[in-house]
């Protein structure tokens, strides 16, 4: 998806909104496929999350694995490397708020959707 974001601080935030509502779509998937299977909600968090950090931050965060791992050995290699990513000097910036945006969007997700499904006790039954 070619999303025109804007760079810097504005630019973390905003895919950090992203992977927020990835986290709260992914959840709710997650969600309905454990009720349907009769898995508990742990799997449901669980594999919500992990998936969500995985669409949300993925090839941003393979790129900021890539660039501390890699021998970037000649200025033209490393020029190769940076072309592609999107706001270079805010990479771990954007890593941070993308794996944190998803990972509140599941936790938002199981809050939710766990109280639309919680009944209230009677009110004769407080005994």
């Amino acid at each position: 998806m070619n999303l025109p974001l804007h760079t810097g601080l504005l630019g973390a935030l905003e895919a950090g909104l992203i992977a927020f509502v990835i986290g709260l779509l992914v959840y709710a998937l997650w969600s309905w496929i454990c009720r349907r299977s009769g898995l508990t909600v742990g799997h449901a968090i669980g594999w919500g999350a992990a998936i969500a950090v995985l669409l949300a931050a993925g090839i941003d965060a393979w790129n900021l694995f890539y660039l501390g791992v890699a021998r970037l050995e000649s200025p033209l290699y490393a020029r190769i490397a940076l072309q592609g990513i999107h706001d270079v000097e805010n990479l771990g910036t954007r890593v941070v708020m993308q794996v944190l945006g998803a990972l509140a969007g599941t936790v938002l997700g199981w809050w939710w959707f766990s109280h639309r499904r919680a009944r209230p006790p009677a009110s004769g039954d407080d005994a």
